[in-house]
């Protein structure tokens, strides 16, 4: 269960040997987050066949999957990546920070936000019991809810948002939602430091009524046979925003920016779109959006981090020293 519930967090990471752009064969290096890998299983040879027939070049992927902010400081030290696909947009930016992936890269996508694919949150429950699929739900006494902790998993700061975005982007106050989002976290006994901690409390350790994860997880897992019983709630949710970026300083000493860069357009066309979306991920192409309505629920109500002014007003105002998550964890450490 583990495996197949990672989070941002699972994965395994492959062997990634410098390319280069030369010849008739390129390598690339792809490197993402661990739920991507059955999606890229399919994709990669397409691309390849599509490359061969328009260039007459051989494309290879070396691939490294595992958690998104292990990438991310993997890439920082050396892990020379050509492709980014991280699980969140805050661990790209902090490749921009890096100077390895120049100011502009949202722009290079055909969505022109950065965004691959998307997900939303969706509520975890344990059989056989009352299913919890109301965000309200999280606050009542005697529900236990896991969740990973926002100051060191990506995955855990969506959590976070969704359930302060459940008040305060559906017409409630500031006020409202820090009172909720207290109440809520109050009934989180333990805050492990990552997805793949928080799913082996709810499963291997039998901690918690509902864990907190997301959607495309949840059908990945269950096309995996688990048969897990969850619910999205559709009244109100947030779109988990899933980014791709070439990483510009990688892709100049390799000298593969054309085709990084074309395999990167490639992920927006329906035939990569559709292998995304058959894996449990929410696509960004509108014709395969359309084509896979009936396999995702519809969300009356959808925000995303934009809605809060971007990840660096989001990890100034929530997740920083001394900012909201932490004056939360204060108070109910005292009590």
């Amino acid at each position: 269960m583990s495996l197949a519930i990672a989070g941002c967090t699972g994965g395994e990471a492959g062997t990634t040997p410098e390319g280069t752009g030369s010849g008739e064969t390129v390598r690339l290096t792809l490197v993402s987050y661990a739920v991507t890998q059955r999606a890229y299983e399919s994709i990669i040879p397409k691309f390849v066949e599509d490359w061969k027939a328009k260039t007459g070049q051989t494309v290879e992927f070396d691939q490294s999957y595992a958690g998104s902010g292990t990438q991310t400081r993997a890439i920082i030290d050396g892990l020379e990546a050509d492709v980014a696909a991280l699980a969140i947009a805050a661990d790209t930016l902090k490749l921009q920070e890096a100077e390895l992936i120049e100011p502009g890269w949202e722009q290079e996508v055909p969505t022109g936000n950065g965004i691959v694919h998307k997900s939303v949150a969706a509520l975890i429950n344990r059989p056989n019991k009352p299913l919890v699929d109301a965000w309200s739900e999280l606050a009542q006494p005697g529900v236990q809810v896991i969740t990973a902790n926002p100051r060191t998993s990506g995955g855990a700061r969506w959590n976070f948002l969704a359930i302060w975005g459940a008040i305060a982007e559906n017409g409630g106050t500031e006020a409202e939602a820090l009172e909720f989002t207290e109440k809520v976290f109050r009934n989180v006994p333990i805050l492990p430091k990552d997805a793949r901690e928080a799913t082996d409390v709810f499963f291997k350790q039998g901690q918690g009524d509902v864990l907190i994860n997301y959607e495309n997880e949840v059908i990945l897992a269950n096309q995996q046979g688990e048969n897990l019983p969850y619910a999205v709630p559709t009244d109100i949710n947030i779109s988990i925003d899933n980014p791709i970026a070439v990483v510009d300083a990688n892709v100049d000493k390799h000298e593969t920016r054309e085709v990084a860069e074309a395999f990167v357009q490639f992920l927006f066309t329906p035939e990569a779109q559709q292998e995304f979306a058959k894996v449990g991920f929410r696509p960004t192409n509108a014709e395969v959006e359309r084509e896979f309505a009936n396999d995702f629920p519809k969300i009356d109500k959808l925000f995303t981090s934009n809605d809060f002014g971007g990840w660096a007003a989001i990890d100034e105002k929530f997740f920083n020293d001394g900012a909201i998550f932490e004056q939360i964890q204060t108070k109910i450490a005292q009590g």
